[in-house]
């Protein structure tokens, strides 16, 4: 199957679990406080619908389900989904219904508190939801990785990382004494957000001091990276019939240069492609300049250590060479922590709530030029999800963002169900709600920002994936 579908099937499934589980959090406490439903629909419906249990050919299978009081749908756009609770100023802007008498059944008939919990339902049902998958992930896959401090090849550093005291071969320890359990994405959070960072170097710790004003966004974005562990150019296998096979070069070979420039980790080699297919990144790279990089020279060592020779690789349309690398695995043993059902509950929470912390940390860079351009849409969030079908990963990915999706949507902006609680906090402070004619420009106000956002994050998308 086709690696952009298998992505966009894991996406519709993600989200549409998280959009209907978040939209039944608002339905589980409108029911319970007796408020009519209006409608229940997965994706929006502007114009026309996929599917409603009103339609005719549904009532006609099920004559029972066109008395029901709630419409239950599938929409066509994408785009979330939402739940119209009677007597609420919402996305459908239904002003109409809002100017007839009050009924007992409608929102705006109850009591503050219980509105509150009607709102709050959705993102609380996210929050838990997260929870309940990273705590599930934890009893049945359990934990695997490699402690920091048993990588003792340790880490290889860019100049920046150099100019701040680290040195290739440093072992990360701890950051403001805190020890650094594993390597992962959150331990560039970690050194940015450090005061002083603690290192094994040559068999002695050392303390770094950092600077107040490291940016996470700038050591990820870097080329070369700002700090990857150091994995020696050992190749761990050839494609047969591949430009590195009809050299010779076989699996445990080590590259130890290209193109006359010193080679000793998978990260040189890394940095000498990208710079060498920069020109073809350009608009209309030249005919030279395909020639050229179609050929590579290349110095590798045997895998028994006692030959070193020189090659010229041809290569092909692509410009790849044909070998996959060694990673960490092959050199460090992993450990495999496994939870019992009990223990991987307090064990899933903690994680969780890191998660959370280290997203919600993250957020302050959404307000830089590189922040804004990290915006994204739906391809940037299918684009995380794996290529081939993997369970693990799936739920991963959809925890993380039943997380995001929690805390975007209490954020106090009119027309999320944060902009709600915002009013509703406040009708129970000043004891008085807002007008409703305030509500509906509010409502307005926030459905304008919304829609910017989703524009800038669909340019983005348009000028990463498609341009």
């Amino acid at each position: 199957m086709d690696a952009t579908l298998i992505k966009a099937l894991q996406l519709v499934l993600s989200l549409s679990i998280l959009v209907v589980l978040h939209e039944g959090g608002h339905f589980f406490f409108s029911k319970l406080f007796r408020v009519k439903v209006e409608k229940f629909f997965l994706f929006f419906d502007p114009y026309f619908h996929l599917f409603s249990t009103k339609d005719k050919w549904f009532t006609r299978l099920f004559p029972k389900c066109k008395d029901n009081e709630t419409e239950y749908g599938v929409g066509w756009l994408p785009f979330g989904g939402y739940v119209k609770i009677a007597g609420m100023i919402d996305e459908s802007m239904d002003t109409e219904q809002m100017k007839k008498p009050v009924q007992p059944w409608e929102f705006r008939a109850k009591p503050a508190w219980q509105r509150l919990l009607i709102m709050i339902g959705g993102v609380v049902v996210n929050f838990l939801l997260a929870l309940f998958i990273y705590t599930m992930i934890l009893f049945h896959w359990g934990e695997q990785y490699v402690p920091a401090k048993d990588m003792t090849m340790g880490y290889q550093f860019n100049e920046q990382a150099e100019r701040l005291g680290f040195r290739d071969g440093d072992v990360l320890l701890a950051v403001d004494g805190e020890e650094i359990r594993k390597w992962d994405g959150s331990v560039y959070r970690a050194v940015s957000e450090a005061r002083e960072v603690t290192v094994l170097r040559g068999g002695k710790e050392a303390n770094l001091t950092m600077p107040e004003d490291m940016n996470m966004l700038e050591m990820l974005k870097s080329n070369p990276p700002f700090m990857v562990p150091f994995i020696p150019s050992v190749i761990d296998s050839v494609l047969p019939s591949s430009p590195v096979y009809e050299a010779g070069i076989r699996s445990g070979d080590r590259i130890v240069a290209m193109d006359g420039k010193p080679v000793a980790t998978w990260s040189d080699f890394d940095e000498i492609m990208r710079a060498r297919m920069e020109p073809l990144m350009a608009e209309s790279p030249s005919h030279e300049d395909s020639v050229r990089l179609s050929r590579l020279s290349v110095v590798y060592q045997s895998k028994d250590g006692t030959r070193t020779d020189t090659v010229t690789l041809e290569l092909g349309a692509d410009y790849k060479l044909g070998l996959l690398k060694q990673t960490l695995s092959a050199y460090y043993k992993p450990i495999k922590v496994d939870y019992g059902f009990w223990a991987s509950i307090p064990a899933g929470v903690s994680h969780g709530i890191d998660v959370l912390s280290g997203y919600v940390s993250d957020l302050k860079y959404l307000f830089t030029a590189d922040g804004a351009k990290s915006v994204g849409s739906f391809i940037t969030i299918g684009s995380i999800f794996p290529a081939t079908w993997d369970w693990l990963t799936f739920w991963e990915t959809t925890a993380f963002l039943s997380l995001m999706l929690a805390f975007m949507n209490i954020l106090p902006i009119p027309a999320l169900d944060g902009g709600h609680v915002l009013f509703l906090v406040a009708e129970m402070i000043l004891r008085r709600p807002p007008s409703d004619k305030f509500l509906e420009r509010a409502q307005v106000v926030g459905m304008a920002l919304i829609m910017g956002l989703m524009v800038l994050a669909c340019y983005n998308d348009i000028v990463r994936f498609l341009l």
